[in-house]
């Protein structure tokens, strides 16, 4: 299985997913500095990969405070959890992982700095093996929605690459296949960086699944023409009712669901719900730089004085959503009732 993030001798060592497909280059740090810019600049992505990211840089942050004195420990803690706190604001994931890491730094009833460290070096390794067996429950589960012989559309990147396990949606992808289900994924490109075309399609390939890549504009016909049977893409945040954020362009397809009488099914761990929010109108939903769109991948598609909107996420309104899947099973509407029912606020 792809190993996209690994903690070994106080170091992190991560895919730059930037380079793929062309190049695997893996980039090894002891510098939390790293941590941040390979998150913001999506050398590091995926909701539940950049709360374990965010988990290992917290741990390189305080590292070098290992001999301090409790309070310069705990300073460096916060000025820690801070700067990775800056990095993306949509993603619940990182802001989970985070408090995670500082309620294990409270709860701990020492101030032996070496104890401490050990028990934060733990929780966040704890934070990443968690998250592939989340995975595996949600494949376990997911895939018991998809038949056999099924065509799917997905969008953006779900998989390994995007997870500490075997993915969200792709993972339940991945599941159904492992389960001997005859199954063919139609991929979004997803633009404007196109994780589906260089990630999700570099995933399929490796698993040996049948895919086709296509563009976003496609969809829609995909659909039609090749009797896609159901919808699966992941999430980054999830309100309390349901309402969902995901890669910008899933809304489209959502509703395109809706049209087509197809399911529309999202896949997520728990740590991506956030109970706070009622819905999803109160998800901040990031933008990125105008470059990405203008002079993506360093070729100039676009006037360089064109005005850009770049958002990076839409929210996909809970009653487009067939059902959500996370570790504990397969959440119905009403999504203020099931998605609450194993969680604590």
């Amino acid at each position: 299985m792809i190993q996209s993030i690994a903690w070994k001798n106080k170091k992190v060592r991560f895919l730059d997913q930037t380079k793929l497909p062309a190049e695997e280059k893996y980039v090894e740090t002891s510098d939390i500095e790293d941590i941040a810019r390979a998150i913001i600049t999506l050398q590091l992505r995926g909701a539940p990969l950049i709360g374990i990211a965010a988990g290992y840089g917290l741990v390189l942050g305080i590292f070098p405070f290992l001999h301090a004195s409790y309070d310069e420990f705990i300073t460096a803690f916060d000025r820690s959890y801070a700067r990775l706190s800056q990095t993306r604001p949509t993603a619940k994931n990182l802001f989970w992982a985070l408090e995670r890491m500082r309620k294990c730094s409270r709860l701990t009833a020492t101030k032996d700095v070496p104890t401490l460290f050990e028990n934060l070096e733990n929780e966040a390794i704890a934070i990443h093996r968690e998250d592939a067996i989340m995975c595996e429950a949600m494949g376990k589960f997911g895939q018991e929605l998809i038949p056999d012989n099924s065509t799917i559309l997905t969008h953006c990147n779900t998989g390994a690459l995007a997870t500490g396990g075997i993915g969200t949606a792709l993972g339940v992808i991945a599941s159904a296949h492992k389960a001997g289900k005859k199954i063919h994924v139609y991929v979004d490109e997803t633009r404007p960086l196109l994780q589906g075309a260089r990630l999700t399609m570099w995933e399929l390939e490796k698993l040996g699944i049948s895919s086709t890549l296509i563009t976003d504009n496609s969809a829609a016909w995909t659909i039609k023409s090749k009797n896609v049977t159901m919808v699966i893409t992941g999430a980054d945040r999830i309100a309390a009712n349901g309402d969902s954020a995901n890669k910008i362009g899933t809304l489209n397809i959502a509703i395109l669901a809706k049209e087509f009488g197809i399911p529309f099914y999202i896949a997520a761990p728990t740590s991506t719900i956030d109970l706070d929010l009622a819905t999803g109108d109160s998800i901040p939903i990031e933008e990125r730089g105008r470059n990405e769109v203008v002079n993506g991948f360093g070729s100039h598609i676009a006037p360089a004085t064109a005005d850009v909107f770049s958002p990076a996420f839409d929210v996909t309104p809970n009653k487009l959503i067939t059902a959500i899947i996370t570790e504990r099973g397969v959440h119905t509407a009403p999504y203020e009732q099931t998605l609450t029912m194993h969680l604590d606020k």
